[in-house]
């Protein structure tokens, strides 16, 4: 069974930084691509970044870029989004994806920003 399970969201104030983490199991995750998502109240879900299964990011929202880093770690089967110069509309949940034959989805982390 293919879990992806999120952690590391919280409060924190505007300028202050988060690690959020994505860890899978169930499947050969160096295969995959990754990416997280983010979806506010009374928004529609967005991508806000993405890494290929070799390691390379190949995507960031112009709203995430020079403040956001993806990663991840093959061999512990993880993901990562270090953000940092948080600001008050990055306030949102945070969910990991995998893209495989269907579509896998963690259950999501809030982040909050706000002072």
């Amino acid at each position: 069974q293919v879990q992806l399970v999120e952690s590391g969201g919280g409060l924190v104030q505007p300028g202050g930084s988060l690690r959020l983490s994505c860890a899978v199991s169930g499947m050969i995750f160096s295969r995959y691509t990754l990416a997280w998502y983010r979806q506010a109240p009374g928004k529609q879900r967005e991508l806000v970044a993405s890494i290929l299964s070799g390691g390379t990011t190949n995507y960031y929202a112009d709203s995430v870029k020079d403040r956001f880093t993806l990663s991840r770690d093959n061999a512990n089967n993880t993901m990562y989004l270090q953000m940092n110069s948080l600001k008050p509309e990055d306030t949102a949940v945070y969910y990991c994806r995998l893209f495989a034959s269907q579509e896998y989805w963690g259950q999501g982390t809030q982040v909050t920003v706000s002072s």
